[in-house]
């Protein structure tokens, strides 16, 4: 059966499955979606419209495969200013004019886009917005209305609104705020109650059926008006042919105003960073792990924002929470995204007159569960954990963007990272010097198992972070990485985080992700993700063991070798080694030995040139010493070079009844009788079917190598284990 055919075999037989996750998503979507337009002052319906386009549009155009589109939590604040300042027909110009910015950006490859903001400054913005969201939402959860110029504002009213709520000499107001508080409870217990039956219907939804319940029991069980003030009802929700009947009518005039273009460039980067983060976000909790085409789902949401607006609604984005519980689902393909779509269509046509029966209150309580969650302590506890300088960009973000505004405190989180980065390294010169420079050197290594090989100079940082992911994105995920990080001086924590994805990933696909080269490198926290910068003494290595080194400590247990971390100068067993003839050697060290030190494996570090033309170089390599004399010789792959050397004299020693061996090796050495005499057939036939290194003795000894770089952990157990047999049967 064909590729193509077995894929719509696997569309249909998923089916069931995608339906029933794109309900269940449903759920949470429609009162989520009504909240959110309400937060923005929009229209009610305003929310469920831009799920419903966003559903249909980028299911079918998109480039991800589990993610759900929607209105966003990100955009409340943008939102809610744009309206005010502009009016709502305006504002839905501004929304179109987003869309057709972020169609833009998807053409233009600009997916790259959220590389170039600090993880910190993007915690800190998120947090800002979460703190926007429940600070407006937290009143009219308790029924207590208000009015306030600054965002700042919002939060300090929130004691005097607690203490108003506990004085209410209104039933009206007592049942309002009541609905709210006890929607806040089943969001925040909810998840605790691990019954499967009971969380088949998400806590959003269960909210609406108990409002709506609730509503019923007074007017069929009572004969009573519903006790909850109308003013604390939703109203206002249109039937289908009501929202056909009354499309929005946009409003140019305002388009060449200040204002205008500045809610349009608000809501084109909060829509884009939102988006694209959930998008890494969802493909990490992809069962698949399929890696989605960002410009591609750009495109397909700016040309839903740019529909939904026109048919009043908001802005569309990919969301986090609502793909979080479609995966959760079983949700494996984008059929589940239209079902959600085509299920709130049901929703509105059929039960539109019973979304009038839930309290704002009620709806309030979910998007104030949200805006905590996303400012919750715990995010300040791993900005901590990660390092202090990063609760600096934090809260120079966060309070920049709740004081002036989401795009000037984006930008100032960026500054503040930089002016920290600088000061970390006591250098702007490495900034400034390298920033335009390429830094990245990726090639397959020629080895039988092609492995690819990373080399990262300069530094890394988030600011040209997207070139290192532009060859990692380039590399299959069920092969070999290797990321060598010891040119590289300084690496910060968004890098860091991103390449443990990549880690994740590849070890999921089969593959092997390993990073090496940051031995050298110091921080002041042991969170992984913590920025590292490379100095001439590490305390890390005073201190403790890195990563690698505790790797190799448990190798060493493993196998029972002995293990030193220490570097050690005493390179006297490296005397007379024609590859170091014209090299200095600094210091070996992490040396793995056998118990008589027969056979050692070290890390070793030594430079080539002098002054502007100095490499250091860090390399992995085994010596065998042996009781007796051997000949002298150097043992390569024959490739391009040693023809040259060849034609320049240099002879190639050829072993008899071994032309294959020939043909492949290139051996030197001016001892040729006894370099023929010690390849007998079996150390003969031991190079050919083995892995190629470069071998080399020194009369006494073997030098064994592989590349002239840092090995992973996987490549030492595999030159050890060479290295072992090599000298059973040379003995």
């Amino acid at each position: 059966m064909s590729p193509k055919k077995n894929n719509i075999k696997s569309f249909f037989k998923s089916l069931p499955k995608n339906m029933f996750s794109g309900f269940v998503v449903s759920l949470i979507a429609l009162p989520l979606g009504l909240g959110l337009a309400m937060a923005s002052d929009a229209p009610a319906i305003s929310g469920v419209i831009a799920a419903i386009v966003g559903g249909i549009v980028v299911s079918i155009l998109g480039g991800s495969h589990v993610t759900i589109a929607g209105p966003g939590n990100g955009l409340v604040g943008v939102l809610l200013i744009a309206i005010t300042t502009l009016g709502l027909e305006s504002a839905y110009v501004a929304i179109i004019c987003s869309g057709v910015l972020l169609m833009l950006l998807g053409f233009f490859r600009m997916g790259t886009l959220a590389n170039f903001f600090p993880s910190s400054a993007i915690q800190g913005m998120l947090a800002a917005i979460g703190l926007i969201i429940l600070g407006k939402q937290f009143h009219i959860m308790l029924a207590h209305k208000i009015n306030r110029e600054d965002t700042v504002d919002y939060l300090l009213e929130i004691p005097h609104t607690i203490n108003d709520a506990f004085h209410y000499g209104t039933e009206g107001l007592i049942y309002a705020a009541s609905a709210g508080v006890i929607s806040l409870t089943i969001m925040f217990f909810y998840s605790k109650i691990r019954n499967k039956y009971l969380q088949l219907i998400p806590a959003p939804m269960w909210i609406v059926i108990l409002s709506i319940g609730f509503s019923y029991y007074f007017e069929i069980g009572l004969h009573e008006a519903n006790p909850i003030a109308k003013e604390y009802m939703i109203s206002g929700i249109p039937s289908i042919h009501q929202i056909i009947a009354e499309l929005p009518r946009p409003d140019f005039s305002s388009i060449w105003s200040f204002s205008f273009f500045g809610s349009v460039l608000a809501l084109t980067l909060i829509s884009s960073i939102e988006s694209l983060l959930s998008i890494k976000a969802v493909d990490k909790l992809d069962p698949e792990k399929r890696r989605s085409n960002v410009n591609k789902d750009l495109k397909a949401l700016g040309l839903a924002t740019v529909g939904s607006g026109f048919l009043g609604g908001l802005n569309v984005v990919t969301v986090i929470a609502r793909s979080s519980v479609n995966v959760n689902n079983g949700a494996s393909n984008r059929s589940s995204n239209f079902f959600h779509a085509i299920f709130l269509v049901v929703f509105i046509v059929f039960f539109s007159t019973q979304l009038t029966r839930i309290p704002l209150p009620a709806l309030m309580a979910i998007l104030v569960y949200t805006g905590y969650k996303l400012a919750s302590p715990n995010v300040i506890t791993k900005m901590f954990s990660i390092g202090k300088e990063q609760l600096i960009i934090f809260f120079v973000t966060l309070i920049v963007t709740l004081k002036i505004g989401l795009i000037t405190g984006i930008l100032a989180g960026v500054f503040a990272t930089l002016i920290i980065h600088i000061i970390i390294n006591k250098s702007a010169g490495l900034f400034l010097r390298n920033v335009l420079k390429p830094n990245i050197l990726m090639f397959k290594e020629q080895d039988g198992k092609n492995n690819f090989y990373v080399s990262v100079k300069h530094f890394c940082s988030f600011l040209n972070y997207f070139r290192l992911k532009q060859h990692l994105d380039a590399i299959p995920e069920n092969k070999d990485v290797i990321v060598d990080f010891s040119m590289c001086e300084f690496v910060d924590d968004t890098v860091l985080e991103n390449i443990n994805s990549y880690q994740e990933l590849f070890a999921k696909r089969g593959g092997n992700f390993e990073v090496i080269g940051l031995d050298m490198h110091d921080t002041d926290s042991k969170h992984p993700f913590a920025s590292r910068r490379l100095l001439a003494v590490p305390k890390i290595i005073k201190n403790s063991l890195t990563r690698r080194q505790t790797s190799m400590e448990g190798l060493a247990k493993d196998y029972n070798l002995n293990y030193s971390s220490k570097k050690n100068k005493n390179l006297s067993f490296l005397n007379n080694f024609l590859f170091f003839s014209t090299k200095k050697i600094n210091h070996v060290y992490n040396e793995l030995a056998l118990k008589d030190n027969s056979i050692k494996l070290f890390d070793i570090e030594f430079s080539e040139g002098e002054f502007i033309a100095k490499e250091v170089i860090r390399s992995t390599m085994l010596h065998i010493d042996f009781n007796y004399v051997i000949p002298e010789f150097t043992l390569d792959r024959e490739g391009f070079l040693e023809k040259v050397y060849a034609i320049a004299g240099f002879k190639d020693i050829p072993i008899e009844d071994h032309d294959d061996f020939s043909k492949r090796f290139y051996l030197l050495g001016d001892n040729e009788a006894g370099i023929a005499e010690f390849f007998n057939d079996d150390v003969t036939r031991f190079f050919e079917s083995n892995p190629y290194y470069h071998v080399e003795s020194n009369g006494n000894a073997l030098l064994v190598f592989g590349k002239e770089r840092l090995a992973s952990i996987q490549e030492i157990k595999t030159l050890f284990d060479f290295g072992k047999r090599l000298k059973e049967v040379i003995s």
